[in-house]
């Protein structure tokens, strides 16, 4: 069979390395990563392996938001890791090279590699450029923001337009540290990508070369027999997370980094990614919460230069292994810093004295919600109830004027189960802030939030609405108050009002019955740890 596919006898004696490819057509994210995988193939070669490219899936982030579709996300995750796995173990493959980009590629890689535990490394195909218009970078975050802006008559038609045109001008994934760029600084941290290589941009000259050094370290990794279960610990995940407060990052690595340790059987929990962030610096500036975009990280120094500063501020288990053979702490040692670069703050002089993800119970949440506090958001906020059954509903609200100042939006039954696929609102949040409700407006929902997000937006409300979950029980008017410094989220009704109505309550008629999402919402678990399904 491999004969007929052009592999002659001294190619099957060599290892085989699979390059498991997450490319598509469909979005920038991942398209370049055909042309990418030749340059690993190359280098593969070089160190006497043989590689043999397959292909899985990919779901937009982008093109999906606010849509039906978005609901595909977070259930993509778990497809792109069971085809990784059913290749690679199926064909009894001696390593794996996964080549990622959108959100849900590299946490989805992860959890392959995990489970096949073979030697492997992650290649992150790189960021986008951003875009410019009047004198300023963009990203996807302004064109979010511009919908709203122009729902509620701030810019023109053509304005929305012009920003929406120029806002993505390539190859690569969103430029912010958004979820992908995200999960692409964790993973370096983590110790399965090499450093350095996925900070480089997606059109960068220099990715073909990484990508074949990619390709080396792959065959090098096989002959040193060091496999994913030697790298994933508890203190190199502590590594990443530490690598997500610090940089700002997205909520997303809250459920993804549960749902990692879940698949390499390290205990974690909701309270260690606080506990983590509240000892964690926020010390690089980079969009959603900050000014800088990922290539501009690139251009500082990288994401070495982050793993310098958790070491300089002694919040890096610097022992910890990474692919390349050397310690994280090696690593971080050798990050070259562009001099005057100002995306990087110096580890005497952060942003903040703590990282951005909180963990708030209450009520309203007895098993926890997620809120990312990277910028100056308030500590506290009180107001009523503006209750929505399901995301579509909101932006047409925002528009009309129903939404005002001091309103808690309460947007349910887009969990995990309820969704089923626990959408992203970026939709919903970008109008909120676009329509300037940004400083005076709290959200809260069972759903999730894209790495995009900013301002006072509360997620991963767990138990959620489907399961019966107090956020099924809120009703237009009830005064909820959040308490970002006590670390609450409460509903002012009493116990006894809260069981009467959970007693007339009844679960909603699944919107799936058939398919792929029926079969994920009979298996997924809560948001609360990591909405796994395994």
């Amino acid at each position: 069979m491999y004969r007929a596919v052009g592999y002659d006898q001294a190619d099957l004696d060599k290892p085989l390395i699979g390059i498991a490819n997450t490319w598509t057509e469909i979005g920038p994210c991942n398209y370049h990563l055909r042309e990418l995988a030749e340059y690993v193939k190359e280098g593969v070669r070089e160190a006497g392996g043989t590689p043999l490219e397959y292909n899985t899936i990919t779901v937009s982030d982008g093109i999906t938001m606010g849509t039906e579709g978005m609901k595909t996300s977070l259930v993509s995750r778990e497809v792109i890791a069971d085809s990784i796995e059913l290749v690679a173990r199926g064909h009894m493959l001696d390593g794996v090279v996964a080549l990622t980009g959108c959100d849900k590629t590299t946490p989805g890689a992860i959890l392959a590699l995990g489970r096949l535990d073979v030697p492997s490394v992650i290649l992150y195909g790189g960021s986008i450029m951003p875009g410019h218009h009047d004198g300023r970078d963009l990203t996807i975050q302004d064109v979010f923001e511009a919908i709203g802006a122009h729902g509620k008559g701030k810019i023109s038609a053509d304005e929305l337009q012009a920003i929406e045109q120029k806002a993505c001008p390539g190859a690569g994934s969103c430029g912010g540290q958004f979820t992908a760029n995200t999960m692409a600084t964790a993973v370096e941290l983590l110790g399965l990508a090499k450093m350095g290589s996925g900070s480089i941009p997606a059109t960068d000259p220099a990715k073909p070369d990484m990508a074949r050094q990619v390709g080396r370290l792959a065959v090098d990794l096989v002959q040193r027999g060091l496999k994913p279960s030697d790298i994933v610990t508890r203190e190199s995940i502590e590594n990443a997370i530490a690598s997500v407060a610090t940089t700002g990052g997205s909520t997303n690595g809250v459920l993804h980094f549960l749902a990692i340790a879940h698949e390499y059987g390290i205990d974690l929990n909701l309270e260690d990614f606080q506990t983590i962030s509240q000892r964690t610096p926020l010390m690089v500036s980079l969009k959603p919460g900050g000014l800088f975009v990922a290539s501009d990280l690139h251009e500082a120094g990288g994401i070495a230069l982050v793993a310098q500063r958790l070491q300089q501020r002694d919040c890096l288990h610097a022992d910890c292994i990474t692919v390349t053979g050397k310690t994280v702490g090696e690593e971080a040692s050798e990050a070259v810093e562009t001099e005057g670069q100002q995306v990087v703050r110096p580890a005497e002089k952060p942003i903040k004295m703590s990282g951005g993800l909180v963990v708030l119970r209450g009520n309203l949440a007895p098993e926890g919600c997620v809120v990312k506090l990277a910028g100056h958001e308030r500590a506290r906020h009180e107001g009523p109830a503006k209750v929505f059954e399901r995301e579509e509903d909101v932006v047409p609200a925002i528009e009309g004027g129903d939404i005002v100042d001091g309103d808690v939006v309460v947007i349910r039954y887009e969990g995990p189960v309820g969704g089923p696929g626990m959408r992203e609102m970026l939709h919903v949040t970008g109008a909120i802030m676009g329509a300037g409700l940004g400083e005076t407006v709290a959200l809260i929902t069972d759903g999730r939030f894209s790495g995009a997000t900013r301002g006072l937006m509360i997620g991963h409300v767990s138990p959620e609405a489907a399961k019966g979950g107090p956020i099924a029980l809120v009703q237009n008017g009830d005064v909820i108050t959040i308490d970002n410094e006590a670390f609450t989220i409460d509903i002012a009704i009493g116990e006894a009002e809260l069981a009467d109505r959970k007693a007339n309550w009844s679960a909603p008629t699944p919107n799936y019955t058939k398919g792929v999402m029926a079969k994920y919402a009979k298996l997924v678990s809560s948001a609360s740890t990591g909405a796994v399904t395994g």
